[in-house]
C-alpha cells in the first residue's frame, strides 16, 4: 500500500491505480461507499449514514420510496426520513435522490417542510433530484390498497404507499418521470393515455371510481412544481463529482432480504436494495464501489409479512420489542423481533458484498439475561446452514443456542476495552459466524454513542 501525508488529492490516474481509494496516515478514506442493510431492513442505516457522512461530500439515495424510514437522533433533534437521504442533516453535504427511486411528491413536500421547520436548510445547492426518478401518484397508492384488501389474509404486508404499483408501471413503461415537469403540455397528454390504461384495472377490475385527468394533473402541478429548481441530470452531476475526487456515499433503503431478486420473494420490496445496484440507481453505472458497509442489528427485527425463522413470541418478544422501540419509522407498525439470525445474516453479508459490518443496537441486549442466537435452520428434519428460498424457507424452523448476557448499561462505552467481557465475546462470536469484520458498534441512538473497532 502507498501512504500519502499532507499532500493534495491524487490525480485520476493515481486514483485508478489505487482502485479509487487512498490512505491518509493510518486511516483508509474511500471515495465510493455504499451503506446497505444486511437483513430485513430497519437495521439502523440512517444512524450510520448520519454518523459517517461527516467525511463525505455527497449522499445518494438510490432506490425505494417512502415505504420505509430512517430514524436519526443527533444534537439537532430526532428526525424520521422517508425519502430524504440522511446526509440532509449535515450542512456541508449535497444530497441526491437518484433515478432508481420512486418519489411521492406530496410526501416529499411534507417531509421537506418538517425538516425546514426543524431548522434544516434545504436548497437546490444541497438537494438534487434525478430527472429520471419516477413519480408515485395517488392512483398507485389506490391500487396498492385495493390489492391488499383483495388479498385479505393472504396479503404481502404492503405499507400501502403505492410502491409495488409504481415500480410495475415503471417497467410497463407507463411511469411519469420528474423531468417531465419541464414540459407540462407533453406530460398531460401522456398522463391521459396512462389513466385510460390504468382504468382498465382500477375502474373495470377493482370497481374503483374512474380517474380524472385534470385531478391527477393538478396533483402534479400542486406538489411537483416546487421541485423544478431541484431537478437535474444527477448522473452527470455525480460523474463530474467523482472525476473531481469528491467522496460519495450511497444510502440504501430496507435490507438484502427485501431485495426484489435476492430477498424473501414475494414478501420483498419492489426494488434492488443490494449495494451492487447503488451506482445504477444513483445514475453513474460507469462507476464502481470501493467500499460496502453492511448494517445489521445485534438481534433481528422485521416489519411486514413473510417467513421470519428466528422470530420470538410472547413475553420474550414483548421485552425485546419494548427495549428496542421496535416500531416502524414509516408506518408505526410493531416490528416482529427475534434473536440474531446467523443463517440470514451470513447470506446478507454475501449478497451485499460487505467489506465491513456495523453492528447496531448492541445496548438493547443489556436487558436480556440470556441471548438467543439462531445458528441454523431445520427443514423436514434436516439441518440447513445456507439461506433457502420459497417454500423451503417457509418450512424452516430455528435451531437456537443461548449466550450469556451482560446485564449492565454499555451506552457510555467508547472502545472495545470498555465493554463487559460477555458483550465483547458476543461481538466476536457474531463476527466469526457471519465471516465479516465488525468495524462499528452502536451502543446508543446518539451520534457519539458508538465504538470504532
Amino acid at each position: 500500500m502507498l501512504f500519502f501525508k499532507r499532500i493534495a488529492l491524487p490525480t485520476k490516474t493515481i486514483l485508478d491505480i489505487l482502485k479509487i481509494f487512498y490512505i491518509v496516515g493510518e486511516m483508509e478514506i474511500y471515495m465510493l461507499t455504499a451503506i446497505t442493510g444486511i437483513n430485513w431492513g430497519d437495521e439502523g442505516k440512517g444512524r450510520m449514514v448520519d454518523l459517517l457522512s461527516v467525511d463525505y461530500d455527497i449522499v445518494v439515495r438510490y432506490q425505494g420510496g417512502n415505504n420505509a424510514g430512517h430514524t436519526v437522533v443527533n444534537e439537532r433533534g430526532r428526525f424520521i426520513l422517508n425519502l430524504m437521504p440522511s446526509g440532509i442533516l449535515r450542512e456541508n453535504v449535497v444530497n441526491v435522490l437518484g433515478n432508481g427511486m420512486v418519489i411521492d411528491i406530496k410526501h416529499l413536500c411534507n417531509e421537506m417542510d418538517k425538516l425546514i421547520n426543524g431548522g434544516i436548510k434545504i436548497t437546490p445547492e444541497n438537494l438534487k433530484i434525478s430527472d429520471r426518478a419516477i413519480i408515485c401518484m395517488p392512483y398507485h397508492v389506490m391500487g396498492d390498497i385495493l390489492e391488499e384488501e383483495r388479498l385479505a389474509d393472504k396479503k404481502f404486508g404492503s405499507t400501502r404507499r403505492g410502491i409495488a404499483p409504481v415500480y410495475a408501471d415503471k417497467y410497463f413503461k407507463k411511469g411519469i418521470r420528474m423531468g417531465e415537469l419541464f414540459d407540462l403540455v407533453s406530460m398531460k397528454k401522456r398522463l391521459a393515455d396512462i389513466l385510460e390504461w390504468k382504468d382498465l384495472t382500477l375502474n373495470k377490475g377493482y370497481g374503483a371510481e374512474k380517474l380524472s385527468v385534470d385531478e391527477m394533473y393538478n396533483h402534479i402541478i400542486e406538489f411537483g412544481s416546487r421541485f423544478i429548481p431541484y431537478i437535474c441530470d444527477t448522473g452527470l452531476y455525480l460523474d463530474k463529482a467523482a472525476k473531481e475526487g469528491k467522496r460519495i456515499m450511497f444510502e440504501a433503503q430496507l435490507g438484502a432480504l427485501r431485495d426484489i431478486d435476492f430477498g424473501i420473494y414475494p414478501y420483498t420490496s419492489s426494488s434492488n436494495t443490494i449495494a451492487a445496484y447503488a451506482p445504477i440507481g444513483a445514475g453513474i453505472p460507469n462507476r464502481k464501489l470501493d467500499n460496502v458497509i453492511g448494517i445489521m442489528k445485534a438481534y433481528s427485527s422485521c416489519v411486514g409479512e413473510g417467513p421470519f425463522t428466528c422470530e420470538l413470541f410472547g413475553d420474550k418478544a414483548h421485552e425485546l420489542r419494548e427495549a428496542g422501540s421496535e416500531y416502524g419509522a414509516a408506518t408505526g407498525r410493531p416490528r416482529r423481533v427475534g434473536g440474531f439470525d446467523v443463517v440470514a445474516s451470513k447470506y446478507g453479508v454475501r449478497v451485499q458484498g460487505a467489506d465491513v459490518v456495523a453492528l447496531t443496537k448492541l445496548d438493547i441486549l443489556s436487558v436480556l439475561k440470556e441471548i438467543p442466537v439462531c445458528v441454523a435452520y431445520e427443514i423436514d428434519g434436516v439441518q440447513i446452514d445456507e439461506f433457502p428460498i420459497g417454500t423451503q424457507l417457509e418450512k424452516a424452523k430455528p435451531i437456537n443456542i443461548f449466550l450469556e448476557g451482560w446485564n449492565c448499561d454499555i451506552s457510555n462505552c467508547r472502545k472495545m476495552s470498555d465493554l463487559p467481557v460477555k458483550a465483547y465475546d458476543y461481538i466476536k462470536y457474531i463476527e466469526k459466524a457471519v465471516g465479516c469484520p465488525i468495524k462499528y458498534i452502536s451502543v446508543g441512538a446518539e451520534r457519539e454513542q458508538y465504538i470504532n473497532n
